[in-house]
């Protein structure tokens, strides 16, 4: 009795532990949610929610301060899109060489490549990619400068793979190897068996490695700041641009107290909505295609 009653305290005092970890985490979002919500609604109010949102110019300096974000949504949007059409298919086709192909030796020195990615830091990447990618473009495409949106797109495209390919491989291998054998006892080839039933079965891990992807482009700054030249010009493949990260980075530092910084407020809140919608959309399609 007594080892049953000290079980059922210790239980209870690991659940109570594990629910309040958890409603430290919700209200740290929370506060999060609020803070930008009240620093960032006044600035909205003042500017005009149209003009500020369909604005296409930003001039926050001058006498006359414009703040339309228009340019930043849009080019953040363009960016992150690029990015996911280009890394999550590399991702995603590693990700399965990796967890059903590959040799173990081969797997090993890959798998060690890929957490190499993961641990480079930012600025890095984007050293790298202003001292080699932005020439590069310059050269190849003969344009003025090679500080683009495109130069901003091939770097998010690398950034992504680690956590495309390894929360995709966690999903493949999760996968009950019943599954397949049973698809290859009736004839299916190796090939057919992981794309029609592995991957169908690993379908919300590879779902999940998607957002992680899009939420890493969708957040990363100074990179992106590194190679897109950070200009307040509509996106354009060669052309300069600038994100909505990268606005509030490159002026909160000497943003003094008042519209502007208020404005760099309601740019952190548009793009905080932005990732809730995005993480939203995809929940509900995966709870759909599940019913379904």
């Amino acid at each position: 009795m007594k080892k049953n009653q000290s079980g059922r305290v210790f239980e209870a005092c690991v659940h109570g532990v594990f629910l309040l970890l958890g409603l430290i985490t919700v209200g740290c979002v929370l506060l999060i949610t609020m803070y930008l919500v009240i620093s960032g609604i006044p600035a909205i109010r003042q500017i005009g929610l149209g003009s500020f949102l369909l604005g296409k110019v930003w001039a926050s300096t001058t006498s006359e301060p414009k703040f339309g974000i228009l340019p930043f949504i849009l080019t953040s949007v363009y960016g992150t899109a690029g990015a996911i059409v280009l890394g999550v298919p590399v991702g995603f086709f590693t990700a399965v060489y990796l967890a059903k192909a590959a040799q173990p030796k081969v797997r090993a020195v890959m798998e060690g490549a890929v957490s190499l990615l993961a641990g480079i830091p930012s600025v890095v990447y984007g050293l790298v990619g202003m001292l080699i990618l932005v020439p590069g473009i310059r050269r190849v495409f003969h344009v003025p400068d090679g500080s683009s949106l495109l130069a901003a797109i091939l770097v998010l495209a690398v950034m992504i793979l680690p956590s495309i390919v390894k929360v995709s491989m966690t999903a493949l291998e999760a996968v009950p190897k019943e599954y397949e054998d049973a698809s290859l006892a009736l004839g299916a080839t190796p090939v057919e068996t992981w794309f029609r039933v592995s991957v169908p079965a690993a379908r919300s891990g590879i779902a999940a490695a998607v957002v992680l992807g899009v939420g890493r482009a969708i957040g990363e700054a100074m990179a992106v700041m590194m190679v897109s030249g950070n200009v307040a010009n509509m996106p354009s493949l060669f052309q300069s641009v600038r994100f909505l990260t990268t606005a509030v980075a490159s002026e909160m530092s000497y943003a003094g107290v008042g519209l502007q910084r208020q404005a760099l407020f309601s740019i952190a809140l548009v793009l905080f909505l932005f990732i809730m919608l995005i993480n939203a959309a995809l929940n509900f399609f995966l709870k759909r295609s599940k019913e379904g």
